[in-house]
């Protein structure tokens, strides 16, 4: 996996962060929502890097 898409990943996991803690901040359950998606999405692309890493 590149550098750039460890840190495109990480990012988008982050993002996903912000958006949860936001949503329950504001009591906005589809911000709430979007944001575990998001970060549900990064950790499952970072997991398919990883092993596509490993059978190389």
């Amino acid at each position: 996996m590149s550098l750039a898409d460890k840190a495109k990943h990480r990012a988008e996991e982050l993002k996903g962060k912000g958006k949860e803690v936001l949503g329950r901040a504001t009591g906005d359950d589809e911000l709430k929502t979007e944001g575990k998606i998001d970060q549900a999405k990064g950790r499952l692309k970072q997991a398919g890097e990883r092993i596509k890493e490993i059978f190389k």
